[in-house]
């Protein structure tokens, strides 16, 4: 698994395309899971902050920690 592009270091494309490629929707759910592990948001959603470069990729991930 790749590390996550710093938000100051890479565009929205580059960041739109690591969380489709690290949280691919199966469409499964469930068999994946991650719909309930974002609190029923896919992945794009969850992370818009950090697509958009509001947020890290970690602080967004330690919503979702709890």
């Amino acid at each position: 698994m790749t590390i996550a592009p710093d938000v100051r270091e890479s565009s929205e494309e580059e960041r739109r395309a690591y969380i489709k490629g690290r949280f691919p929707c199966m469409a499964d759910c469930d068999m994946c899971g991650m719909c309930a592990v974002f609190h029923g948001k896919d992945a794009e959603t969850a992370y818009d902050d950090y697509i958009r470069g509001k947020r890290s990729f970690t602080e967004v991930s330690e919503d979702y920690r709890r």
